[in-house]
């Protein structure tokens, strides 16, 4: 491989940290031909890592990293949230056991690269399609490492958790992350709760903050919210909250 080749991989390579994916739409992009990207896989400065999408060889990609690298890109929309977001965000009740489960939210219309589903990352992924949510609304980025990654606010990530209650989250243990939610923002909560079109998710929401006795529960205008009609079962066998309509667990209902 000739020194002008070398040196241009080695200023690609620079651009992004240990970790990084680098994907060949993007390489391309900036100035890497397709037939160079071959060179480089053929001379082991780089090896596939799914389709159209490789990493610096000898390295092993994170979950944040990928993600990152993903966004930037190919100008994707993918984000931590639900619990994994308010973990990040320094909310939490339970020890996980056994493999952390990291929360991968993404646009109603977008599909999941069989890369992103099928490799080993050390963690499990929870893929969640956000058709409840605004795309942007209530989405902040954060650092993880030397990858800046798109996360929920706390505002949105409790909503998140609600939506998959009871399959993936524990109502009581999300009742004990409302309890420490005492600094929301009731103007990004409003926004939520107007544009969110889950009745479910809505229902639970309220129901928890007005138990938990937040102040910024008391400065939103819930005339403004369609909580829809009829009864919701949030839980088979539970008990009936007449107030807005749902079953839920008794435990909680008793819970003071």
């Amino acid at each position: 491989m000739s020194t002008y080749t070398s040196s241009k991989i080695n200023l690609l390579l620079q651009k992004l940290p240990s970790g990084a994916l680098f994907f060949s739409s993007w390489m391309k992009e900036n100035g890497i031909s397709y037939e160079l990207q071959r060179r480089y896989r053929d001379s082991a400065w780089l090896k596939p890592f799914g389709t159209g999408v490789m990493i610096r060889a000898g390295e092993c990609p994170t979950i944040y990293g990928a993600l990152s690298s993903l966004n930037k890109q190919t100008d994707k929309h993918f984000y931590v949230g639900g619990l994994s977001a308010l973990e990040l965000a320094g909310y939490s009740h339970t020890i996980p056991m056994g493999r952390q489960v990291i929360y991968v939210g993404y646009p109603k219309n977008e599909w999941v690269p069989s890369w992103l589903k099928n490799h080993d990352w050390g963690v499990d992924l929870l893929f969640v399609n956000s058709k409840y949510f605004d795309s942007n609304t209530a989405i902040t980025s954060i650092f993880q490492g030397a990858f800046e990654i798109l996360t929920s606010t706390p505002e949105r990530a409790y909503l998140e958790c609600l939506n998959l209650v009871p399959k993936h989250y524990n109502l009581m243990d999300l009742y004990y992350v409302m309890e420490q939610l005492t600094v929301l923002r009731p103007s990004m909560v409003q926004i939520l709760l107007e544009k969110n079109t889950s009745v479910k998710i809505k229902r639970l929401f309220m129901y928890m903050a007005e138990k938990a006795g937040h102040a910024w529960f008391r400065e939103l205008d819930l005339t403004k919210i369609d909580t829809g009609s009829g009864k919701r079962e949030i839980v088979a066998n539970g008990v009936y909250d007449s107030k807005y309509q749902i079953i839920i667990p008794e435990e909680l209902k008793n819970y003071e």
